[in-house]
Formats: C-alpha cells, sequence, structure tokens
C-alpha cells in the first residue's frame, strides 16, 4: 500500500531533511514538495536526494508559468539524474493573482496552454524539438547528456476539465484540499470515463491526494491549524469552485458574509469539511481516514502537515497505516 508524504519547504533546514530522512527509513512511496513562497521545490528535492537514497521525490506542484518548458524538461531531468532516477514532475497552473504577482505571468487558456505545456516538455526530454505551439515552443535540445525516458509527469487538477485533461495526457494526478466524498463522486468517475474511452489502463494512472493530517491529542488546535489554512483556499476561485461542487456552498456562503474579520471567517469553514479532509486524532483514526481515502479511489494517499503540531508522530502513525493496511491485503 502507497503513502506518500509532503515535506515542508519551511523551517529550518536540518528539519526538512529529518522529515526526509524518517521518510526514507519508514518506507514512504514519495517525498514531495510545493512551490510556495519558500525554499525552491526542485532545489530542495535535490538536496534531499542524499539524506533520502530510496523513496521518490516528487514535485507538488510546480506552476507552468514560472519556467518556460525548456527549463522546466532542464531542471527535471538534473532532479532525475542526481537522485538516481527517482523524479516524478508535478505540474500545476497555479492561480491568476499569484502567477501575476509573483511572477508577472498571465494565464491566457489555462487548459489549452496545460495541454501544449506538456507536450512541449515531453518532446524536450525525448530529445525533439517543439516548434508548433500557439503559447509555448522550443528547439532546446541537450548535449552531452541524455535524460531518463519517461519521466512521469501528474498534473494537479480541480476542476472537471482539469481532471479529464490529466486522466488524457498525464501519468497521475495530484488534489489540493479535496474531500475524499468529490474524489469518490466527481474524480475517479472523471478520470475513469476519460481512460476507459481512449483505451488507456486505470492502472496505470495514480491518483495522488493530500491528506491534511496530525497525529495528536489536541484535536482542537488541529481543526484551529487546518482551518487557519483553508483561510487562503477560500479566496481562490478554483478552490472555491470546487468546495462548491463538493456539496460546500453552505461554507463559502458563509465565508462572504462572516461579519468580524478573520475569527468569523475561520468559523465559517465547518466542522464536517474539516473531518471530511483531514486525519486528525490517534493512530486509528488517522488510518480510518486514510483508508476511506483510497475506498474512495485515491491510490497514493500523501500526508501534509497540519499548522502549529508536531509532524514526526504523525508520520509514524501514518507508516503504520501503510503497514497494517499492506498486512490485511495479504
Amino acid at each position: 500500500m502507497s503513502v506518500s508524504v509532503l515535506v515542508p519547504t519551511t523551517g529550518q533546514w536540518s528539519e526538512v531533511a529529518g522529515y526526509a530522512a524518517l521518510a526514507d527509513e519508514l518506507g514512504y512511496d514519495s517525498i514531495n514538495c510545493s512551490h510556495i513562497r519558500a525554499r525552491d521545490s526542485f532545489t530542495t528535492l535535490a538536496g534531499l536526494a542524499s539524506v533520502a537514497p530510496r523513496v521518490r521525490l516528487a514535485t507538488a506542484v510546480a506552476p507552468i508559468y514560472h519556467r518556460s518548458p525548456a527549463s522546466m524538461a532542464q531542471t527535471a531531468a538534473t532532479v532525475d539524474d542526481l537522485s538516481g532516477g527517482r523524479f516524478r514532475l508535478g505540474l500545476g497552473t497555479g492561480h491568476r493573482t499569484t502567477m501575476a504577482q509573483w511572477h508577472g505571468a498571465q494565464i491566457g487558456r489555462p487548459l489549452a496552454e496545460m495541454r501544449e505545456y506538456v507536450g512541449v516538455v515531453r518532446a524536450l526530454l525525448s530529445g525533439r524539438d517543439a516548434t508548433n505551439g500557439v503559447r509555448w515552443r522550443s528547439e532546446f535540445g541537450f548535449v552531452d547528456f541524455a535524460p531518463r525516458q519517461g519521466i512521469p509527469i501528474y498534473l494537479a487538477a480541480l476542476s472537471r476539465s482539469m481532471i479529464r485533461l490529466a486522466a488524457e495526457i498525464a501519468d497521475g494526478i495530484v488534489l489540493w484540499a479535496c474531500p475524499s466524498s468529490y474524489i469518490r463522486d466527481v474524480v475517479v468517475p472523471e478520470i475513469s470515463e476519460v481512460r476507459r474511452a481512449a483505451g488507456l489502463n486505470l492502472a496505470d494512472f495514480d491518483v495522488l491526494a493530500a491528506v491534511p493530517s496530525a497525529a495528536t491529542d489536541d484535536v482542537d488546535s488541529a481543526v484551529k491549524g487546518i482551518r487557519a489554512e483553508l483561510h487562503r483556499y477560500f479566496g481562490l476561485p478554483f478552490y472555491r469552485a470546487m468546495f462548491i461542487a463538493a456539496g460546500y456552498g453552505d461554507d463559502v456562503a458563509a465565508f462572504d458574509v462572516a461579519a468580524g474579520g478573520w475569527a468569523a471567517q475561520l468559523n465559517a469553514i465547518s466542522q464536517r469539511l474539516v473531518l471530511d479532509l483531514c486525519a486528525i486524532g490517534d493512530s486509528q483514526t488517522i488510518s480510518q481516514v486514510l483508508q476511506r481515502y483510497r475506498h474512495a479511489g485515491v491510490a497514493n494517499p500523501m500526508i501534509t502537515q497540519i499548522w502549529g503540531t508536531d509532524f514526526e508522530p504523525t508520520l509514524i502513525a501514518a507508516a503504520e497505516h501503510k503497514t497494517t493496511a499492506t498486512a490485511a491485503r495479504v
């Protein structure tokens, strides 16, 4: 049974490296790094390659608008080479606000641009030019260096249209802040339909879903922490649309009209959503939630740290679930 982990790129390097080494020791499937306002995800993963010598390494995810396809292909191939062929490239569109404010980049037609971008990256990694694109094109070619063929590419997706695109052109999907109910009712049926229609094997497609987790007796503090994290998502259009589609339109509406600012907006995020999304409590609770995600169709749940909680016991608890779940199948 696969279980992955998102290792934070914030905090002291010794802490980041410690989490990665522990995840490697515990037999996690992959260590993932998100591309946020902290350490660069690719550089972090390259640094962790020697600290965690067995586990797979992945971006979850890097936005396509902050690197050209040539730069993305070159960076992915380099990290893959440095890690001995253990790298997976996770890509996403990012959000219009952050792409404009951070990188001065404009998102035009995200579906078409993602399709084209992935095509160019795959071409360059295979040693071919890709010069007929509308937005993305490149004549880049590697010299005296041959990237590993078939570096996996996963796409972040929230909407039905991006989910369907991922099922068509990618090797897997990365899901953020998606309740298990949304994965069961929307994500997996869309993936299955596309793969079946295209004659593609569903078993060859990986579903990786973030599960905010905390092995703790202080459930109230963990709930406060995840509400603080979700606050920013409630301000982003793609996530708002997903929460509404997942049946949490009341939460979005309450968030929008909350009087009293920050505290009232946090309280608008319901306990129902938190419990649908997160694994918080003792090791048995964490195991039960991860199993619920598996039943929803997630082959590879990815635990993430909840603000203000100790991540080490959570890593250990989730690894125990992996061992128990595997033993139950034998």
